[in-house]
């Protein structure tokens, strides 16, 4: 389909075009009628002429045939009014306007399908003779309409040529403009190697490089951002190692045991966030989120028990295969759940649940509890949590979502407290 400007433009040329063309060649139109109309009278009046000289100057028989021969030539009647009542010639009506032009004046009349040249004779043999050519509409109009046709053929050739030229202006700006919405659009996926084209007038190589300027200072703003991020993870390292020789010095060996697994988790999710931030592109990746979240369930429900909660479970069998990493669905499901222990009171319950059935066939993982609920209209958002933590739990949760296609949604839930559903497209 052409493109919605190059479309317009050729209307627009096209309209313009057929308004001048219509502004010169209908005058020219009329003026090729009015000068076939003018040529034919003349033709027929020096006919007449030509006859009438005969009519003054031979006898009868000889002015015959001049007027068959002048009538043969100019393809139109010619007839001689006598003076004593006869005619010679094509047979013609004795009109008015013939007793008119008997009297000495020669007319121009209008007849039925066309018009008669009366001339006046004087000196014919008898008395005054008049002479009659008839000139029909056809011979008024002779060759006007073939004129008109070529004018009209001309016209349109003209008005296409115009369409042409302007769909070939339109094409040379459209064209690299679409060239950089496709590299925009590339950069906004996460292309970053993207880049234009500079092509076309001045003023779109001009954004071409603009936007080529704009990706590249991204790419190292990015590329900065990721080796600060890792460099600040590297650096947690240092405490996780204190942290894991002071567990070690611990005299109850169950106790160390377990506080040992929890450096060890914490390492593994340090190492976690150097790895992903060192990625160039996040890859479209695939898990069973009914694994995931059991296992991470099974991981939080040791604490849960520690703090008197009673865990509600309602798991679908899998597989359900969703677009999500198995680290980045449990990072969610860790934030989720982090959140459920960070800001509701020891002993409040709270509940999973992972089913199929969700928009456009996604699996919907909820999390509920029995809690306050949110405080904030419409749900905290990035970085204000109104609890005294980031507020980026909630920010985790909802990025794995839509990079897997699907949505997060945030309500109360029938416990009375908050729910969170994280609708997770399926891979």
């Amino acid at each position: 389909m052409r493109p919605v400007v190059r479309r317009w433009l050729a209307v627009l040329v096209g309209a313009t075009t057929s308004l001048v063309l219509v502004s010169l060649l209908v005058p020219l139109a009329l003026l090729v009628r009015t000068t076939a109309e003018s040529e034919a009278v003349d033709a027929a009046t020096g006919a007449a002429e030509t006859v009438a000289v005969a009519a003054g100057s031979v006898d009868e028989e000889t002015l015959r045939l001049t007027v068959e021969q002048v009538s043969a030539s100019i393809g139109d009647p010619v007839t001689v009014f006598l003076a004593d009542g006869r005619t010679l010639g094509a047979p013609a009506e004795h009109t008015p306007a013939v007793d008119l032009a008997a009297r000495g004046r020669s007319v121009t009349a209008l007849a039925p399908g066309g018009r008669v040249i009366l001339m006046s004779v004087h000196g014919a043999p008898g008395g005054t003779a008049v002479v009659r050519v008839f000139l029909s509409d056809a011979a008024l109009t002779r060759g006007v309409r073939e004129t008109w046709t070529a004018l009209l053929i001309f016209g349109v050739v003209l008005v296409g040529l115009g369409i042409l030229v302007a769909d070939r202006l339109a094409r040379a700006i459209v064209r690299p403009t679409t060239a950089l919405a496709r590299v925009s659009h590339r950069l906004a996926a996460g292309d970053l190697a993207a880049r234009a084209r500079p092509d076309g007038p001045p003023e779109v190589r001009a954004a071409g490089l603009a936007l080529n300027h704009l990706a590249g200072r991204i790419t190292d703003l990015l590329a900065e951002e990721r080796e600060n991020a890792a460099d600040v993870s590297h650096r947690l390292r240092t405490p996780l190692t204190g942290l894991r020789l002071e567990a070690e010095s611990l005299t109850d060996p169950e106790e160390a045991a377990r506080i040992e697994a929890r450096v060890d988790d914490l390492e593994r999710a340090v190492t976690a966030v150097i790895n992903d931030v060192r990625r160039r592109s996040r890859e479209r990746a695939a898990c069973d989120a009914a694994a995931v979240v059991a296992d991470r369930v099974r991981f939080w429900s040791v604490l849960a028990e520690d703090q008197s909660r009673k865990v509600g479970l309602d798991l679908a069998p899998g597989p359900l295969v969703v677009a999500v990493s198995a680290e980045d669905l449990a990072d969610c499901v860790d934030a989720l759940l982090g959140n459920v222990f960070a800001h509701t009171a020891e002993g409040t319950s709270f509940a999973v649940r992972l089913a199929p059935g969700g928009p456009g066939g996604a699996v919907v993982l909820t999390v509920s509890d029995a809690g306050p609920g949110f405080g904030t209209a419409g749900g905290p958002r990035r970085g204000e949590s109104g609890a005294g933590s980031t507020g980026l739990g909630l920010d985790i949760a909802r990025r794995v979502a839509t990079s897997s296609g699907g949505s997060l949604d945030l309500g109360r839930s029938t416990l009375g407290g908050a729910e969170v559903r994280v609708n997770l497209g399926l891979a």
